[in-house]
């Protein structure tokens, strides 16, 4: 993950406020959305094919896949080692974005899955 922008951090510091507030650079903050967006779906369509190979049906799906989001968010901020605000500038960017974005492509696999086992 890239971090943020430090490319300041050599120059003289004469105004305390003004460093108060962290700067992030734009293409490193898009590339960590974007790597949190194809986490979220990669692990969205594994998680699918697991919960149709073991059969879950209903609501029980859908708490495995919620499960799946917690456990990617964990691991996402692990990967970010607990310091958020090094790479992203809130922690909604790491723990909520996307978090329904995958949904789709979950129940898509979900149910290709529980198919070809269960039913073919």
């Amino acid at each position: 993950m890239a971090g943020r922008n430090d490319s300041g951090a050599s120059e003289k510091k004469s105004n305390e406020a003004t460093n108060d507030m962290p700067t992030f650079n734009a293409e490193n903050l898009q590339s960590n959305m974007k790597i949190i967006y194809y986490s979220r779906t990669f692990l969205s369509i594994i998680g699918g094919v697991i919960a149709g190979i073991l059969g879950f049906t209903g609501f029980i799906g859908f708490i495995f896949y919620f499960l799946v989001m917690a456990i990617t968010s964990v691991g996402l901020m692990a990967k970010a080692k607990f310091s958020v605000h090094s790479y992203f500038d809130s922690w909604n960017r790491i723990i909520l974005d996307g978090f329904l974005g995958g949904l789709m492509s979950f129940v898509l696999f979900w149910t290709l899955a529980y198919d070809i086992v269960h039913i073919f």
